[in-house]
């Protein structure tokens, strides 16, 4: 057997060209093109690239971007009275800070002081408890990414077993809702879970969100399962997943690749949440199914 590969590069591509399609149709109606706001603190290299990456993807949806950028050691005062001005700018739909932040200063109290409908990362409590409660908010880029790339695959994801692997805010805990939303049985496994390689087992759905290379080895794999690898993790090979890929989709039945699977993902998720916080903040109607 070998698995299909789910190319996210390329449901990542249509899903910009139809995003492109709807701030064309929200410009025409508003006056205006959503606004997304990023702030970059420091100079980490990883951090740098991406924050290019989101504003470039910005530029080519028609969207209108707001980069600002200060040295490593801002004071965390100065930082959170730029979060205040934009929260109060009517031309910004969408703020995000990125992560990490230098040690002085507080992500928790960053995150907290972005207002919840103009967070497009779905990192503040206020979203994570919608979520949680079957409300609507913002959902972090990476897990809505990841859940859009299993319905593609699979259609209806009622009554599968579902595994998520990794606990993060970020990721783990969030996909694990979205996944029970979905009217899948879902378990949360993490570095710690006992015998996880059976638990992985039984899995029709493998979400591996953990940060270790190759973690989740090929023998683990229940056969014609979907396994979605959010890892990304630089080795002497070069970039490699979560999951032993080879071993993987060997008897899986689909697998994302690393690189070129959840990824790209991302940044299209960031610029579809931006657009539904437009639509919702200028009180523009929308096909939110499109999205």
């Amino acid at each position: 057997m070998s698995a299909d590969i789910i190319d996210g590069k390329a449901f990542a591509a249509a899903l910009r060209a139809r995003i492109a399609g709807q701030v064309e149709t929200f410009i025409a109606a508003a006056g205006r093109p959503p606004g997304l706001a990023v702030v970059l603190v420091g100079e980490d290299p990883a951090s740098a690239v991406y924050v290019r990456s989101k504003h470039k993807a910005v530029r080519e949806a028609g969207m209108e971007g707001f980069e600002y950028r200060f040295p490593a050691d801002v004071p965390e005062a100065e930082l959170l009275a730029l979060v205040d001005r934009l929260n109060a700018d009517v031309n910004v739909d969408g703020i995000l800070v990125q992560l990490p932040l230098p040690a002085h200063i507080d992500e928790r109290i960053v995150t907290t002081r972005i207002d919840p409908d103009k967070d497009v990362d779905g990192f503040h409590p206020v979203n994570a408890g919608r979520l949680a409660t079957g409300l609507h908010g913002f959902v972090p880029c990476t897990p809505l990414g990841c859940l859009m790339l299993l319905r593609d695959r699979l259609g209806d994801l009622s009554g599968l077993d579902a595994v998520v692997i990794g606990r993060s805010n970020i990721v783990g805990k969030p996909m694990a809702q979205l996944l029970i939303k979905e009217s899948c049985t879902v378990t949360v496994a993490h570095s710690r879970t006992r015998d996880l390689s059976s638990v992985v087992r039984r899995a029709d759905i493998v979400v591996a969100a953990v940060g270790r290379p190759e973690m989740i080895r090929g023998e683990w794999i229940k056969p014609g399962a979907t396994v979605i690898d959010v890892g990304i993790n630089r080795t002497a090979a070069g970039l490699v997943g979560d999951v032993d890929f080879a071993g993987a989709a060997s008897v899986a039945a689909a697998i994302t690749p690393v690189p070129g699977g959840v990824g790209p993902m991302t940044i299209a998720v960031l610029l579809r949440n931006t657009l539904v916080s437009a639509h919702r903040r200028a009180q523009v109607p929308f096909d939110k199914d499109a999205l």
